[in-house]
């Protein structure tokens, strides 16, 4: 052995040289069998694993990060994009929300699908993310798609139709609105089957005939029997509730457009009022249904329409919006206390911000504004100064006149110092019979004679001036005819438009139907209708107008 080598060797005095080869040997072998330090190499190993391993999760970190602020964004935007309150296109509200969050990159698609009464928006992502350590396994990218879908419905409904039903609708368009819209009736209500689909029907042509259930709820001055038409106030075309406190005239039972003699002598031609052209005409059907889901009543009611008059489209639209205005809540559920309408109605109509709730007016005309017509509000109802004796004649008071002969006789041509009495020698009150002591309120009047024989043998004869001019003191006329049209009725077309824009800013769906109607006309309603709302339709195309409509609003029988 080596160490016993070294010893002889040492012992024996041999050689240094023999001695330094043995240390080597014994230094080699010590080193051979030494075990400190042998996990240096496997922990170096070990530790290069954690490292890439925790570069693998920093990567996946970053990329699950950048995913989730994505969808969060996502999430977000649909639902911003698919309430029905958003007045904004839904495709713009989603990139708006990508754009804020500095992620326009991301967003690859959105899909947009509206109904009647939902309205369901999808966006479509893509992740990219650059991983730092991935790469070295020759992964240059992490990526990923993902999509989000909102949705929102509406289960309450309520509707108005609003049609017209002016002189020029007689015959083949009238029978032909009838089947389109008692069709649409029907199937509408049909669909329904929980009593969450509720109807009102606003007739109109020069006026719209409230009938005796309705005005009764509101604040109306001026009343009579003979027909049931209101003078709505200017300022109620601006703004959506029609209260039912606002003081009201009801519309003079009155022959304010027919001609009369216009002589300047003593006649009688065209006296009495006439029953054509009249605004509010004494009918029983063509007044306004509240609320109601009764197909027979709906129904019979479109079969019984008759067409009649002129046309206030502005008046139609103002009733048609009362009935679905949330400021008419009281007065529904006083007709729903009284059983006019339906008791599962009561409480309606429902808020406008209300989610469960869709309200539509179908907006219908096949003609333009004619210049509306009123008798002034001091003429309207109370003591008139104009007499009238037994025998038919008539006479007037004017104070303006001087002297004591201030009673105008217009069938003698003389003024006399009290009314006519029968007699030309009657020249004192004592003998002036009881009955023809007292004037005429002006609700008789305009029952028996017509606003230009009034204002020409009553007013024009006796103090001078032109006929015309006396007309404008007793009416007020909305505008001008101009030959047979157009009509400058800009107005009642303003009136129109402020109307249409209040309702489109509470999310109401408008529809409109022009019907074989002028320029104005269609213009008018297509300006009014809801964005893609709009119907141009002639003959039996409007019965696919309504089907049209009903398509949509089918998806009631879903629900949330």
């Amino acid at each position: 052995m080596c160490e016993g080598s070294i010893i002889k060797t040492a012992a024996g005095h041999q050689g240094a040289a023999h001695v330094g080869r043995c240390h080597l040997l014994m230094r080699a072998r010590r080193f051979r069998d030494a075990e400190d330090g042998g996990m240096l190499f496997f922990s170096l190993v070990v530790m290069l694993i954690m490292l890439f391993i925790g570069g693998m999760a920093i990567d996946m970190m970053r990329y699950e990060a950048e995913r989730s602020r994505i969808q969060a964004t996502a999430d977000a935007s649909v639902l911003a994009a698919a309430s029905m309150r958003q007045t904004q296109p839904p495709a713009e509200v989603v990139a708006d929300w990508f754009a804020k969050k500095d992620l326009s990159a991301s967003l690859t698609g959105v899909v947009v699908d509206n109904g009647l009464n939902f309205r369901s928006v999808r966006a479509e992502t893509l992740t990219v993310t650059k991983p730092y350590f991935m790469q070295m396994m020759g992964i240059d990218e992490l990526r990923s798609n993902a999509a989000s879908t909102a949705e929102e419905r509406r289960t309450n409904v309520e509707i108005s139709l609003v049609l017209d039903i002016s002189g020029s609708m007689a015959g083949t368009k009238l029978s032909r609105l009838q089947d389109a819209a008692a069709e649409f009736v029907t199937n509408i209500l049909g669909e329904d089957t929980e009593n969450r689909v509720s109807i009102s029907v606003v007739p109109y042509n020069g006026q719209v005939n409230v009938g005796p259930d309705l005005m009764s709820r509101y604040n109306v001055q001026g009343g009579h029997t003979y027909s049931y038409c209101i003078d709505l106030p200017e300022s109620t075309y601006y703004q959506l509730p029609l209260p039912t406190t606002l003081p009201m005239y009801q519309h003079a039972d009155a022959d304010t457009f027919n001609s009369s003699n216009t002589s300047t002598s003593w006649s009688t031609s065209n006296m009495t009022p006439s029953t054509s052209n009249i605004w509010c005409p004494a009918n029983t059907t063509n007044r306004v249904r509240v609320h109601s889901n009764n197909v027979s009543a709906l129904t019979t009611q479109i079969r019984n329409l008759t067409a009649f008059g002129a046309t206030s489209i502005d008046a139609g639209l103002r009733w048609g919006a009362a009935m679905i205005d949330p400021g008419s809540r009281a007065m529904v559920t006083s007709l729903a206390n009284a059983g006019i309408v339906p008791s599962t109605f009561n409480g309606r109509p429902f808020d406008y911000d209300d989610e469960e709730v869709l309200k539509v007016i179908v907006l219908m005309t096949d003609g333009s504004h004619w210049p509306n017509e009123f008798v002034k509000t001091q003429y309207k109802s109370g003591p008139s100064p104009i007499y009238k004796h037994t025998d038919g004649y008539y006479s007037i008071y004017h104070e303006s006149r001087s002297g004591t002969n201030k009673y105008w006789v217009p069938h003698r041509s003389e003024w006399r110092a009290v009314p006519w009495s029968g007699s030309s020698s009657c020249a004192s009150w004592s003998c002036v019979s009881t009955s023809a002591r007292t004037p005429l309120d002006w609700r008789i009047v305009w029952q028996n004679l017509r606003v230009q024989w009034v204002a020409n043998q009553l007013y024009r004869r006796a103090l001078g001036g032109s006929v015309s001019s006396w007309i404008d003191e007793l009416r007020t006329r909305e505008g001008t005819v101009i030959g047979s049209g157009p009509h400058e009725v800009s107005e009642m077309d303003g009136r129109l438009n402020n109307l249409c824009g209040l309702l489109k800013d509470q999310n109401v769906a408008i529809f409109g139907i022009a019907f074989e109607a002028p320029t104005e006309g269609r213009n008018v309603i297509r300006n009014c209708a809801s964005p893609g709302r709009f119907y141009d339709v002639e003959g039996l195309d409007i019965s696919t107008a309504f089907r049209a409509i009903r398509a949509q609003i089918s998806a009631l029988r879903l629900t949330q």
